[in-house]
């Protein structure tokens, strides 16, 4: 398929002077016209009808859903929220917060000619603003990956590889029962995309490994201390311990570490986080890190490609890695 970026090359102009000569917003010399003009003509170019709507009306202004819900980790929000900002500006974008959840307000930042794109935040599995914003002339990408066919675009970071990832590596320090102390019951029961996701990868991975592994959903305060609690109880013989839950991470590590001193054995912790928080946190065996920055400004990036060539990306993974700050294996 012909791309904006195409005419622009066999022009000899920039991507932004193809969109002002297509769309008028700019004075261009006769001269640069008639060459992006014979350009768009001899390749063929036909904009698409999303680009050349918002062309004419562009506001330079982003929108960016980022509902602050119960059980979500604002820490981490609020690093994608920067990864977004930083890299819009970058663009010449500006970026307008949306904090609602729901698809009405994503109707009136569009409809009302607020935004030129929307990014959304906190994708469910079945996230029911998918079906609205399928039916808007505005672009738009997911920061989340939903089940099925994705009829919008995605970025997110791969949180299934993370949870085979993780898997791998407590196996590899001579661990055999596993679990996974994940999100908030909130957050698992709405079936947000990266708690399920994570969960399916745990399970997966430990099958594949022979090995046993359970799901615990785990408040993200110092309850969270009662949960680590009941899983050790139920099943004594995990040794193994998978946290994706920043907030609940100190209360769980510590106790972990304690019950294990008590038992006579050494279990082993395994964090899914940003760096930052890693640090924070004394007597991980290892951590996987969550790349929140990254991830914005990857939707970001994508969003203003769409913008720019009104080409339509399916979906884009930041692929996890370990930080390799762990103990020989036992």
């Amino acid at each position: 398929m012909v791309t904006i970026a195409d005419v622009a090359q066999k022009a000899g102009v920039s991507i932004s002077t193809v969109s002002y000569v297509m769309s008028g917003k700019r004075a261009i010399s006769q001269e640069t016209r008639d060459r992006v003009e014979k350009a768009i003509d001899s390749l063929g170019f036909s904009p698409h009808a999303g680009a050349r709507s918002l062309a004419s009306r562009s506001t330079n202004v982003i929108g960016l859903q980022a509902p602050l819900r119960t059980g979500v980790d604002v820490h981490v929000v609020m690093q994608v929220v920067t990864g977004v900002v930083t890299q819009a500006r970058k663009h010449g974008y500006d970026i307008l917060l949306i904090a609602s959840d729901d698809s009405k307000a994503l109707l009136r930042a569009a409809k009302g000619s607020m935004v030129d794109a929307l990014l959304v935040m906190d994708v469910e599995s079945d996230d029911p603003r998918i079906e609205t914003l399928s039916g808007l002339d505005h672009p738009s990408v997911l920061i989340g990956l939903p089940e099925g066919r994705r009829a919008v675009p995605c970025v997110d970071f791969d949180f299934e590889a993370a949870g085979w990832l993780a898997v791998d590596r407590l196996v590899a320090l001579g661990h055999r029962r596993l679990a996974l102390i994940g999100s908030p019951p909130e957050v698992m029961a709405r079936h947000t995309a990266y708690a399920d996701r994570l969960a399916r990868g745990f399970l997966a991975a430990c099958e594949a490994n022979g090995v046993h592994g359970t799901v615990h959903a785990c408040p993200s305060s110092a309850e969270s201390i009662a949960t680590v609690d009941a899983v050790m109880m139920e099943d004594p013989g995990i040794t193994g311990f998978f946290v994706h839950n920043e907030g609940a991470l100190p209360h769980v590590a510590t106790t972990i570490a304690q019950r294990g001193r008590q038992r006579g054995d050494e279990p082993a912790i395994l964090a899914l986080c940003p760096d930052d928080v890693a640090r924070s946190v004394p007597g991980l065996a290892d951590s996987i890190a969550v790349p929140a920055e990254a991830i914005g400004a990857a939707a970001t990036d994508m969003i203003c490609e769409i913008l720019a060539s009104g080409a339509k990306p399916a979906v884009r993974l930041l692929p996890p890695a370990l930080t390799g700050a762990a103990p020989a294996a036992r």
